[in-house]
């Protein structure tokens, strides 16, 4: 109870002192679109030089799209069941059978702490206008936020309720918080867990969704002149032109990070090494990559905010590289393993999934078969060659596969976005049009761009937040609990009977 106590005083003591962050209190409601999120369709307005000849034209008025709101909300719910059961499923059955109760109730309670964390003030913080790096205050436990509100789309004058975006954008938050837990599995305190959670949360993964994913939506670019007023209130990469259409960096790079800080610094597992730690379940695990499977589809194709056309590009491209990464990691397993396995094809389909989510709107068919192919060799490397290298017992490989995949999906988002190679391009919002003159060279500086701010930022508050937590409570469990298995000694359960 005394740390149940402590996680919650420390939760209340975050969302109050992270009022620092922006440069102003709550911006004025009036002075706000209302919510908006990832470049879809859109990149930042800077990139087209066409807009400075268009003509200003007045902004159609607000309506409400009752089929893309029920697509919002449908796409909301998959998230969800990508998370729980999906991920907690798919952790799950990797570790060993005394821990198996342990994960699953990392994730499930990770999601739940951070969904109550979002509707406090993480909605507020990422999605209101404060300065580039971080929002405001004026939204805090949703306030102002009623079922009439409407939240941009990217197309102008058609709106979702700004209900569903907050689910939806929710949702996001607490997968990419649940997905850290796969670094550190076996061996970390419940409590120093969920108090981690909180101050990364709050610390990371707020700022990085407010710098790539706030800008103030299609309306309020009629000309050039509201064109550059608009995108000075963006977030920091979206004003500077950074793709991620549904989160490699501010979901994959940035939990990724966070993990590999973990694995470092709650150190190895007793006997990592030199007693069999094989996953317990291969059948829940290929369960659980199926689910995340059908559920990202939600988070890709939800990202396009309409059930239109770029929604179903994004469902199409998810589709084709995540069935390419799982061929192309299993071949590569064959070819050097002997034997194509069962673990192997599930890794190989999250890696797609990783790969794809960040350039799922914007490229063609061939660039995510492309992008798939690759991710399923780099990121089987990532959990072989690179792991060692790097040294760190990355229990259920997070960094190997949303790290590395993350990485690998953000730098080939600026390759195969561009129109040349059967991509979208970057959206003129003035000029209603593809902009002219797609630069690769440039997209790609701007993307690996994006890419170190997330290492540095993830890596850093990641760093800082493991300390406290360490300080305060202690992260790791002792040596003979962690033999005995985290189910029974965390939880006073066990997973399996007889």
């Amino acid at each position: 109870m005394k740390k149940f106590i402590t996680i919650m005083l420390a939760a209340c003591a975050v969302g109050l002192a992270s009022g620092a962050w922006a440069e102003e209190a709550a911006k004025p409601a009036a002075a706000e679109m209302a919510a908006v999120t990832e470049a879809g369709p859109a990149a930042a307005p800077e990139a087209a030089p066409a807009a400075e000849a268009a003509p200003a034209e007045a902004a159609p008025a607000p309506t409400l799209s009752k089929a893309d709101n029920a697509w919002v909300m449908v796409c909301a719910a998959l998230v969800v069941l990508m998370c729980i059961p999906g991920l907690a499923l798919f952790y799950g059955g990797l570790v060993r059978t005394k821990n198996m109760l342990s994960v699953l109730m990392q994730v499930f309670v990770t999601f739940a702490l951070i969904s109550v964390l979002w509707a406090v003030y993480g909605y507020s913080v990422a999605f209101t206008e404060g300065n580039e790096f971080i929002g405001g205050f004026s939204k805090m436990f949703l306030a102002g936020i009623t079922p009439d509100s409407l939240g941009a789309t990217f197309s102008k004058g058609i709106y979702t309720t700004e209900f569903a975006f907050v689910a939806f954008q929710g949702a996001f938050a607490a997968i990419t918080c649940g997905l850290i837990v796969g670094a550190f599995a076996e061996r970390m305190k419940f409590a120093a867990v969920l108090l981690f959670m909180v101050i990364w949360f709050s610390f990371s993964y707020l700022p990085m969704a407010h710098m790539v994913w706030y800008w103030a939506g299609p309306d309020a670019y009629t000309s050039a002149e509201a064109a550059a007023t608009a995108g000075a209130t963006a977030g920091y990469l979206f004003q500077h032109g950074a793709l991620d259409f549904a989160g490699g960096t501010v979901v994959h790079i940035n939990a990724a990070v966070a993990g590999l800080v973990g694995a470092y610094m709650v150190g190895k597992r007793v006997g990592y090494g030199k007693d069999s730690m094989a996953p317990h379940s291969l059948t829940l695990t290929m369960i659980g990559a199926s689910l995340l499977w059908v559920g990202w589809f939600g988070f890709n194709a939800g990202s396009a905010l309409e059930a239109g056309g770029v929604a179903s590009l994004a469902f199409v491209t998810t589709l084709l590289a995540t069935a390419m990464a799982t061929l192309s990691w299993m071949a590569a397993e064959w070819v050097f393993k002997g034997k194509p396995s069962m673990l192997g094809a599930a890794s190989g389909a999250v890696a797609g999934l990783v790969a794809i989510t960040p350039a799922a709107g914007f490229v063609g068919v061939s660039g995510a078969l492309a992008i798939g192919l690759l991710a399923g060799v780099v990121c089987l490397w990532g959990v072989n060659g690179l792991k060692k290298l790097l040294g760190a017992d990355d229990s259920l490989d997070v960094f190997g596969v949303h790290g590395v995949g993350g990485i690998l999906g953000a730098i080939l988002t600026g390759v195969f976005a561009a129109p040349s190679l059967g991509g979208s391009g970057i959206w003129d919002y003035v000029g209603n049009k593809v902009a002219d003159g797609y630069d690769i060279v440039g997209q790609v500086i701007i993307q690996a761009t994006g890419v170190g701010i997330t290492v540095v930022l993830s890596g850093v508050v990641a760093f800082i937040a493991f300390k406290i937590v360490d300080i305060l409570i202690g992260l790791r469990v002792p040596e003979d609990e962690e033999r005995e298995g985290l189910d029974v000694t965390s939880h006073g359960e066990t997973a399996y009977h007889g």
